[in-house]
């Protein structure tokens, strides 16, 4: 029969580091980080029903450069901070461009067509992290 321990530290870290909890930096990131997800959501969704508001062309922008970064960042767990935003910005215009480069070799072009590939690539991103993540814990609460 295998005994299964709970861990004792709260914040999950392998080096028993702990995260803040509570406090103004957490609430600020994470206000933050929902005003980044509105934008983002806001300029795809601008670009797919072609709208004539100036703001379509930053927000699209935005989240262009945001949802495949979030997706790499995301994969990029054991990498320091400033070198996670790098790769992950560098990934976010390598991924922009690969998709228009097919788009315009396949003659499939359309801004549209673009928005939902680069949606779609990030979602699958994300989903394999999750994935990873989740099946490397189950695997550590198996045992060997």
């Amino acid at each position: 029969m295998q005994t299964i321990r709970a861990k004792t530290d709260a914040s999950g870290a392998p080096d028993g580091a702990e995260r803040a909890e509570s406090g103004p930096g957490r609430d600020l990131r994470l206000a933050l980080a929902g005003a980044a997800t509105a934008v983002g959501g806001l300029g795809a969704l601008l670009a797919l029903i072609e709208s004539d508001s100036p703001l379509r062309g930053p927000f699209t922008l935005f989240f262009l450069l945001a949802a495949p970064a979030a997706a790499i960042a995301a994969a990029l767990d054991g990498v320091d901070p400033l070198g996670r935003a790098i790769v992950a910005l560098a990934g976010a215009i390598a991924v922009d461009m690969l998709v228009a480069q097919a788009l315009l070799a396949l003659r499939l072009w359309s801004v549209r067509g673009g928005i939902v590939t680069v949606t779609a690539l990030s979602a699958l991103t994300l989903l394999l992290v999750l994935v990873r993540r989740l099946g490397g814990r189950t695997a550590r609460r198996q045992g060997p």
